[in-house]
């Protein structure tokens, strides 16, 4: 209470203390000119004179003095008008260390707040076309091609049985590439929706990733790659969903099959750190800029044709955001060092 009191006494922190310094001053200054008005030069002659000028002489200067305070006020109302109108871009003047001056720091606030907020509702809605824009575009590619080889068989258009069955097959594999790109966007939407539930169990991350490696040698040795491992001398335990772990890995395990130079080699490190557990994918391909780093991880984005290894059936531009989404969902981060061709992505995990 005796704060409170004392604080009047403030005249820049506090509108009290204005207030109470502008009427004590006015008080003061009207007594002192009516005083010299009536008694010094004698042009007051009566009381009610002496009253009438002592009370216009404080109004007067309370007025004058009080006058910033307003001028303070009428800013705020006609910045609140400003932004009540659409324009988030105004902000009120801070002219004053006091409530009023509070007062227009939290208005500018609320307008930077009201701008974000509208700048990230753009975004999203950007976002939304662009996602409808690649997935009619992603989907329509098999599909048109599915459709052409379902006419050439319609009308028997073919000239032996071997042309029969690669039509049939080419079909087949582009039906294999439309269902990988809508598995792709079921588990993205799924992934990004916050209401995805991880059935967390602790599990031998080692031995995961000898599975794994072992079902893609195969593959890697297809396209002229061999397959490195360092899983470490002893047993690495984890907190994982199982499920979604393999897939995040496999999504950089593909990533890297497809961008890597012919007969190079993948390799796979597993190590255990005081605060984390660290899984690295290694591998060799064409060199990208900065900007291409930081997009890799956007939904939707792939590298240039020159990139990729036309053998293997083009993506939808989802894995690496899928595996980015999996492994912040497990509360660890993703991430990629690249120097002149060498890529190495990463997943840090919490220790359990």
């Amino acid at each position: 209470m005796i704060k409170d009191a004392l604080s009047v006494l403030n005249w820049k922190r506090n509108i009290r203390g204005k207030m109470f310094w502008s009427a004590f001053l006015s008080f003061t200054a009207a007594v002192y000119l009516t005083s010299l008005l009536g008694n010094d030069l004698g042009i007051i002659t009566n009381p009610f004179g002496s009253y009438a000028v002592m009370i216009v002489s404080f109004f007067l200067l309370f007025y004058i003095l009080t006058r910033p305070v307003v001028r303070q006020l009428k800013r705020l109302a006609d910045g609140l008008m400003f932004l009540a109108g659409g324009n988030l871009d105004y902000r009120v003047p801070l002219s004053s260390q006091d409530e009023l001056g509070k007062v227009a720091q939290n208005i500018n606030y609320m307008a930077e707040q009201l701008q974000e907020m509208m700048e990230k509702e753009r975004r999203i809605e950007m976002s939304k076309m662009e996602l409808i824009t690649s997935v009619s575009h992603d989907l329509r590619t098999p599909l048109t091609s599915i459709i052409g080889y379902l006419n050439l068989l319609k009308n028997d258009d073919y000239q032996d049985l071997d042309e029969h069955k690669r039509y049939i097959g080419n079909a087949f594999n582009k039906t294999q590439q439309l269902k990988k790109l809508i598995d792709d966007l079921f588990e993205y939407t799924r992934l990004t929706s916050g209401a995805e539930q991880l059935d967390l169990r602790t599990v031998d991350l080692s031995g995961l990733l000898e599975q794994i490696i072992a079902e893609f040698e195969p593959i890697a040795q297809e396209h002229s790659l061999t397959v490195r491992t360092d899983l470490g001398q002893g047993r690495v335990f984890g907190s994982v969903d199982v499920e979604k772990f393999v897939r995040a890995v496999d999504n950089l395990l593909v990533n890297a099959l497809k961008f890597s130079v012919q007969t190079g080699d993948i390799a796979v490190r597993l190590a255990e750190r005081e605060e984390h557990i660290r899984l690295e994918v290694e591998n060799r391909g064409k060199p990208i800029t900065k900007e291409q780093e930081q997009l890799l991880f956007e939904r939707f984005y792939k590298a240039e044709p020159s990139r990729s290894d036309n053998r293997m059936p083009p993506g939808g531009g989802l894995g690496l955001s899928i595996a980015k989404n999996i492994v912040e969902l497990h509360g660890g981060r993703i991430g990629l060092h690249h120097h002149e061709g060498l890529f190495v992505f990463y997943i840090e995990l919490p220790r359990t």
